[in-house]
């Protein structure tokens, strides 16, 4: 397979035509040429497809995953770069976890309303919707 026109890139790749366009503006890949009005690429698209795919899933911006790639085309990912969004990743699903954990607890709480149960107060304290220091009534 020499190259891949636009289409078949679309086909095996599950992107519009707008998003490899935009792709392109910023400089993630290139046409190889063109057959007439379409584009074509070279085979090696689809593994940068797919390693901006994990990128943008992982948090990392276009910007960011533009400078992963060294002038040659090939993968130049800072491993301390990966490792800091991979911490980032951990606060996120332990908040994400015990948000899940609070809300689970919640719909099977045996208390007669949500505020009278302990476990959902502090899931509205952990949130920061819910005052510190509840104001007692009659008092500002």
């Amino acid at each position: 397979m020499d190259t891949l026109d636009i289409g078949e890139v679309i086909r095996h790749s599950g992107l519009p035509a707008s998003t490899l366009r935009y792709y392109e503006e910023k400089g993630l890949i290139r046409p190889t040429g063109r057959r007439g009005l379409r584009r074509l690429y070279h085979p090696d698209v689809l593994q940068r497809l797919a390693l901006i795919a994990l990128g943008r899933t992982a948090g990392f911006s276009l910007d960011d995953i533009a400078g992963m790639f060294g002038p040659d085309g090939q993968p130049q990912i800072d491993r301390q770069q990966l490792l800091a969004r991979a911490d980032e990743l951990e606060r996120t699903i332990r908040r994400l976890s015990a948000l899940r954990d609070g809300l689970q607890h919640a719909a099977h709480c045996p208390a007669p309303n949500h505020m009278a149960c302990p476990t959902f107060r502090k899931l509205l304290q952990t949130a920061g919707t819910a005052p510190r220091h509840p104001r007692q009534p009659g008092k500002p």
